[in-house]
């Protein structure tokens, strides 16, 4: 290792190039102009085949290296006469690389075994995994990298245009070179990480690491002067906010994301047809039934006033009919499985209306979520326990009825999508009041109450926590409300059965809280 290392910020000219890529997309149309250019060409195994069968002169690697290609191919690039002419300095190891008979090697032109591809396959094991794991490809990569004063490096094909353009001219610059090298170090970073999260016996371990490739940048985040952009999950096609087609619309912002997630997360709850309405991130509308356009518009008038400008999410294809329901309203984004052709036809009214078809979804899958904080992060499981009926208890002196343990279950699939303290009020499927972030649950109670007004007569309350006091029974007493729902596990749990016992009302413990803070 060099003590005082110097570093050539001067362009480059090409004179030999390696190429050894997997994907191959215009692998043949770069080393076609790197032939016009008059430069030497190196490549291996796959790739050398396919420039070969396009005519473009190729010298394949084991011809330079007079080292076959071994092990099934395991072994092809890892060789000094290889490596010593990518890391190798100019201005330093012109000796040793005329001694050795290595021939300087300018440009690295490398993407690698698709190992996410591999392991998003259903007969994927760890046999095939660690098939599919690279090694000769990231360290040309690496080295590339390192030696950036005297080397090129490309890993994305979105970049050959940019050489090739250089390259015309004669030269390729030093920024970039500097820019690529920053982007190979990127991609086998990301690599390695991919593989060690698949190896990894759980996803709570000793280190995280996590991974993404940038989806889209924004016009700002949550406010006009927070940048921000989107990234996702490299290889991931499930069914998501971030792979879903746009029909139509202005482009998504952070916050119109961050909503529009909220909304799928909380439509995946149900398995019968359901319509769900999100106003900055809460649930401010939620209805099940057969019917989706009675559905719609029991959720959108659960409280259309919030509702204005918000999002709907349905889990069933949109209709004509419902779409035209939504056309007399704004809102500004719809999403669904699917639409129906003339549902989208009549989208188009609204042309600034945003319309994502989701493709199909199930129920929510176990995953981990991940909060920044100052200095680190915060990683959990995302919160998808199913309760059941057989997980309520009954602690009061009345008994709810069938209809009111199936709306108290309903209750409490859209209860978690709210923030904490959160009370939700409910009857025959339908939201009708919710109470959400606010610093004291009888203030979260209050706000559902007026939010819902005289619909909350017949209806059961939901609470993400438990009450501390009797305050929040106190304060439904007269409110017609029929039975409350709530995890329990307060010192003062008997008060506030006892005050359900002197008002008549009927209350069921869960043993599990539904928190989102």
């Amino acid at each position: 290792m060099l003590n005082n290392p110097t570093l050539n910020r001067s362009p480059i000219k090409v004179k030999c190039a390696l190429i050894s890529v997997f994907d191959k997309t215009g692998a043949v149309e770069l080393a076609q102009s790197l032939n016009d250019f008059g430069i030497e060409i190196l490549s291996t195994g796959g790739t050398a085949k396919a420039l070969h069968g396009a005519n473009i002169p190729v010298t394949d690697v084991s011809d330079y290296t007079q080292f076959p290609e071994i092990m099934d191919g395991r072994v092809k690039t890892i060789n000094p006469l290889v490596e010593g002419g990518i890391l190798g300095l100019r201005d330093k190891h012109d000796e040793d690389a005329a001694s050795n008979n290595i021939q300087w090697i300018d440009l690295v032109v490398c993407n690698l075994y698709p190992f996410s591809d591999t392991i998003s396959r259903e007969d994927c094991d760890l046999a095939l995994a660690l098939e599919n794991v690279d090694i000769g490809g990231p360290t040309m990569i690496r080295s590339a990298a390192k030696n950036v004063g005297w080397v090129c490096v490309a890993v994305d094909l979105a970049d050959y245009s940019t050489i090739v353009n250089e390259l015309r001219a004669g030269e390729i610059s030093f920024e970039t070179r500097k820019h690529l090298s920053s982007k190979a170090f990127g991609h086998t970073a990301q690599y390695d990480t991919i593989i060690h999260n698949y190896l990894k016996d759980e996803n709570l371990s000793d280190d995280f690491s996590i991974t993404f490739n940038k989806h889209s940048k924004m016009r700002y985040g949550e406010n006009p002067h927070q940048a921000a952009a989107s990234y996702k999950i490299p290889g991931n096609s499930e069914p998501n906010i971030l792979n879903a087609k746009i029909h139509q619309g202005k482009r998504l912002s952070y916050n119109n994301i961050m909503d529009a997630d909220g909304a799928l997360a909380c439509v995946r709850e149900f398995e019968e047809s359901a319509c769900v309405v999100v106003k900055h991130a809460n649930p401010c509308g939620v209805s099940v039934g057969n019917d989706l356009l009675d559905v719609y518009n029991r959720a959108f008038n659960a409280d259309s006033l919030s509702a204005f400008g918000g999002i709907i999410a349905f889990n069933r294809t949109c209709s004509g009919a419902v779409a035209e329901a939504i056309t007399s309203v704004f809102v500004e984004i719809v999403l669904a499985p699917h639409f129906e052709p003339e549902a989208l036809e009549i989208f188009k009214k609204k042309k600034n209306l945003r319309i994502l078809e989701i493709g199909e979804f199930g129920r929510r899958k176990s995953k981990i979520e991940v909060r920044n904080v100052d200095g680190g992060l915060l990683v959990q499981d995302v919160d998808t326990k199913i309760l059941l009926k057989d997980d309520l208890s009954v602690v009061t002196v009345k008994q709810p009825t069938a209809e009111e343990i199936q709306t108290a279950l309903f209750t409490w699939k859209v209860l978690r999508h709210a923030k904490s303290n959160g009370i939700l009020i409910a009857k025959k499927n339908t939201t009708v009041g919710l109470g959400a972030g606010q610093v004291s649950r009888v203030d979260a109670v209050h706000m559902a109450l007026r939010k819902g007004r005289e619909n909350v007569k017949g209806a059961v309350l939901a609470s993400d926590a438990f009450f501390p006091f009797r305050d929040s029974i106190d304060a439904i007493k007269d409110t017609g409300i029929t039975m409350v729902i709530q995890p329990g596990g307060s010192i003062r749990d008997q008060e506030v059965i006892d005050a359900c016992n002197e008002y008549g009302i009927a209350m069921v413990f869960t043993g599990t809280r539904c928190f989102k803070h």
